[in-house]
């Protein structure tokens, strides 16, 4: 292999000289550096990658914003632009690692970009804000923040510290993932399953047949934040196979509860074209909080106590009809192997007879639903079996080792 690259994005305008400072100190450490610029004025020192170069892969009239001399909007644009530019230049395998410097503009830039990268891909912001809250900057990515302690504002006694520890963190995660591209050879396919309590046993079943089958198989909980983890997984380009038995997410997402994973839930698996397998594992429950903090619009609906800080609410004929289109139009945006597999003896726990959810109408409606919007070259497997029978836990593995190209020992 050639030697790693690693990129130093940065405002070369204003922090030129603390950048070129940590792009020796990358050298110095026998790694190559390809220097990038995300500031709006004249960079102190060539670099590599010019801000109009990165500029132009944001779509935008950016001459207009630079003219324009209005700093916040250079940034939003900028940051924009840096994760279409940060992604192009993985893809084309130009860089295996990314660092910066910076305070709150360049933070938001740069850290933009790293977003844009897949986890585990190295990622090292030295920032100014990174004692506060970096939820904003970090967001689903393993983004290491290091607080600069002193501004980022020359280099002196505190600062060059600092930054040899950072050229020092990023060349050891380059290298630690290098031995790890080295070693990734025979590894085991990576397989996503979505879980929720009321799907609990399907997923484990099905996890057992998986592994056996020679898959390594990572559970997220279907919580909001489980999804879209999940998603930013897939995304990242690890994941062989998704077994996505627990879309519940989108009925808090259509109806108002508290665990949506957002609008781009099932979106991430569409892009990739990877096998999935799709179920609608808890789409008979929205998400609340303590019995009292169900919203009064939802007086007279039917409400179960999950643990004292849990209320599920049951979703209606009319909401589940509009899920079913809903997932059904997700589902058509799919360019590899997909199936749909339907528990009719339950789609939950809660909905199996006899159960609280048990609600016959409403399923009926959500599989009206996916129906009426699915196309027609989308299989669409209807099984007498409730979520969590092992008959159905099964089909659901076979399937995803079928789409796989896989079989089950």
């Amino acid at each position: 292999m050639h030697t790693p690259v690693i990129a130093v994005l940065g405002t070369f305008d204003t922090k030129g000289a603390e950048l070129r400072c940590v792009s020796d100190l990358i050298r110095q450490k026998g790694f190559e550096v390809l220097t990038v610029d995300v500031g709006s004025g004249s960079p102190s020192a060539p670099v590599d990658c010019s801000a109009p170069m990165v500029a132009e892969h944001g779509g935008e009239d950016w001459r207009g914003v630079l003219e324009r001399r209005d700093r916040g909007e250079w940034v939003a644009l900028m940051a924009r632009a840096a994760a279409v530019f940060a992604r192009a230049l993985l893809d084309a395998g130009r860089i295996h690692g990314i660092l910066s410097l910076g305070g709150g503009g360049g933070t938001a830039m740069a850290t933009a970009a790293m977003r844009a990268l897949p986890v585990g891909f190295p990622k090292v912001m030295v920032s100014t804000l990174a004692s506060g809250n970096v939820a904003p900057y970090v967001g689903l990515k393993d983004v290491v923040m290091m607080p600069s302690i002193v501004d980022v504002a020359g280099v002196n006694r505190i600062s060059r510290v600092i930054f040899e520890n950072a050229a020092g963190a990023v060349c050891g995660m380059v290298a630690a993932a290098v031995e790890r591209a080295q070693r990734r050879e025979g590894e085991r396919p990576l397989v996503v399953a979505s879980m929720f309590g009321n799907t609990t046993e399907c997923v484990e079943e099905a996890r057992r047949i998986l592994e056996q089958a020679g898959c390594e198989v990572l559970v997220f909980h279907s919580t909001g934040q489980g999804g879209r983890a999940m998603e930013a997984l897939i995304a990242g380009g690890l994941v062989a196979g998704v077994l996505d038995v627990t879309t519940t997410e989108w009925a808090d997402e259509y109806v108002g509860g508290i665990l949506s994973a957002g609008p781009e839930r099932l979106d991430a698996a569409a892009k990739a074209g990877i096998p999935t397998v799709i179920a609608p594992g808890c789409l008979d429950m929205v998400n609340f909080g303590e019995w009292h903090t169900v919203p009064e619009r939802f007086a007279g609906r039917t409400l179960y106590a999950h643990n004292p800080q849990v209320t599920l609410m049951r979703t209606s004929p009319e909401e589940s009809l509009a899920i079913g289109r809903i997932l059904a139009g997700k589902i058509n945006a799919y360019r590899g192997p997909v199936q749909v597999l339907w528990p009719g003896g339950g789609i939950s726990r809660l909905s199996e007879p006899g159960q609280p959810f048990h609600l016959p109408e409403a399923d009926a409606a959500l599989l009206r639903g996916l129906r009426e919007r699915l196309d027609d070259g989308v299989e669409l497997r209807e099984l007498p079996y409730a979520i969590n029978d092992p008959d159905f836990a099964s089909a659901c593995a076979e399937a995803l080792l079928g789409g796989m190209g896989l079989r089950r020992p």
